[in-house]
């Protein structure tokens, strides 16, 4: 059996809320009784969606993300919106970032990207049986889409051209499940 090292809140101040993400200081107690001090970024969750099709190509995108300063090819993704369920998060992003609509959807998996700072929590979709229609990006999101083997994006991983840890795990899961089907 585990030890337990439940930490219990003392104390959560909100040291900054954003459009979209809020961080907090906290003050909590360890199971020892000693206290800490916890700065927590709180997101409301996101989905991210791993596109299929029938000759298993994998549809990605090429965009720039400005906190890391360079382009990076990820997955389709994107944060919830208040009282969405993941796929509906899934359905509208792959939609709106890609212009393709999906007739089967299976849920893969649920991750937390950064345990130690955050409390975001990630679902990852299959999106399968895709259909073509416009894109809707919102206002700034630019971006590229990329037809890929999955060894091709293998390939690129491999060469550190991808570094994004949800599409390094979606890779991962569309490879497994491509040689399932």
């Amino acid at each position: 059996m585990t030890q337990d090292f439940t930490e219990k809140t003392l104390s959560s101040t909100v040291v900054y809320d954003g459009d979209f993400l809020e961080v907090r200081k906290d003050q909590s107690m360890l199971s020892d009784g000693a206290k800490a001090t916890r700065e927590i970024v709180v997101h409301p969750g996101a989905s991210m969606i791993i596109p299929i099709f029938d000759d298993s190509t994998i549809l990605m995108e090429n965009q720039y993300r400005y906190a890391v300063g360079r382009h990076c090819l990820e997955f389709p993704a994107g944060k919830r919106d208040e009282c969405e369920t993941p796929v509906e998060t899934a359905r509208r992003e792959l939609l709106e970032e890609t212009g393709y609509t999906a007739r089967v959807w299976k849920e893969l998996i649920n991750i937390h990207p950064g345990v130690g700072y955050t409390n975001e929590q990630i679902t990852i979709f299959i999106a399968e049986q895709l259909e073509m229609g416009v894109p809707n990006r919102d206002d700034g999101e630019l971006l590229e889409s990329v037809w890929l083997t999955i060894d091709d994006a293998f390939s690129r991983f491999h060469a550190g051209e991808i570094t994004d840890a949800k599409t390094i795990i979606g890779l991962f899961l569309a490879r497994h499940y491509c040689t399932r089907r």
